[in-house]
């Protein structure tokens, strides 16, 4: 069973690396869709009706979908002063109980977030504006993907935290 486990939370770190890795692309896209449209704006006086909504849903995506690697990391924004009070030992078991309170959080938010996604796939939404692109309805579907991968890698660190196999996670996040 460790085995099966081990494996599980090696499979899972790196499906949570890659795709944290892979949403840079994301905002190197945004940042030029972003310099484009500066230049057609003010360069040319020709702005476009797409840029703003494109690097919306560019940086969104990059945001929900790095958060498996933010957690893997364990680099989310946390208040360490606990971490300074506490020992060692204290400290570990709290990381067990931020992140079974996670966990909880997240399934809750997966569970309000499934019925409006589900009905916003079932009948495209669409932005209202000039581009009027499915961007609501993208995000909305993002949005379950992102707290899945979230949920899945919260049990990856869980079970890295039974198994003994947690990584140093002190100082800097």
């Amino acid at each position: 069973m460790k085995r099966i486990l081990s494996t599980y939370t090696e499979l899972m770190d790196r499906v949570s690396v890659f795709l944290g890795q892979a949403c840079t692309v994301f905002l190197f896209a945004c940042i030029a869709v972003s310099a484009l449209e500066v230049v057609l704006r003010y360069g040319f006086d020709s702005p476009t009706v797409w840029s703003t909504e494109l690097a919306m849903a560019l940086c969104a995506s990059a945001w929900v979908l790095s958060v498996g690697y933010v957690t893997e990391r364990s680099r989310h924004i946390s208040i360490t002063m606990l971490e300074l009070l506490v020992g060692p030992r204290t400290w570990h078991v709290f990381r067990l109980i931020q992140m079974l309170i996670a966990a909880g959080a997240i399934l809750v938010l997966t569970l309000a977030l499934w019925d409006p996604a589900m009905k916003a796939i079932s009948r495209v939404e669409h932005s209202g504006t000039a581009m009027n692109s499915i961007q609501p309805t993208y995000l909305k579907a993002l949005l379950v993907v992102g707290c899945i991968l979230y949920l899945l890698q919260l049990l990856s660190n869980i079970i890295r935290w039974a198994l003994g196999t947690e990584r140093e996670t002190s100082g800097g996040h």
